[in-house]
């Protein structure tokens, strides 16, 4: 059974950066597609990045040039950086996983989830 563990959360002031990890066991990460979500209370899920099996990657309108994904297949991890973070991004942030060979943004598409890490942005 795949699980996913996010780590790295946190309060963070507006401007600044945090490198969260999303730690993927019981399968290795290289075959599967992840996608990072967030979530804040009262409003739907949404796809902030996702990186596929094969490296492709996709970005939300609203964290590109700020955000990142990348994989780090020797740690089994998928690692996003969230720079010039702002009061707008505070959420939980959730790390899900697919074994399907596209690059997906729909929740619906993603079969294993985390049970997420919050990011708090004061300003």
């Amino acid at each position: 059974q795949v699980q996913l563990v996010e780590s790295g959360g946190g309060l963070v002031q507006a401007g600044g950066s945090l490198r969260v990890s999303c730690e993927v066991s019981g399968g290795t990460v290289s075959s599967y597609a992840v996608g990072w979500f967030r979530q804040v209370p009262g409003k739907e899920r949404e796809v902030v990045s996702a990186i596929s099996w094969n490296g492709y990657v996709h970005y939300a309108n609203s964290v590109k040039g700020r955000f990142t994904i990348s994989r780090d297949n020797a740690k089994n991890t998928v690692n996003p950086q969230m720079n010039i973070l702002q009061s707008e991004d505070t959420a939980t942030y959730y790390c899900a996983a697919t074994t399907g060979r596209g690059l997906y943004v729909a929740r619906a598409s993603y079969a294993y989830w985390g049970r997420g890490t919050q990011v708090t942005v004061s300003s």
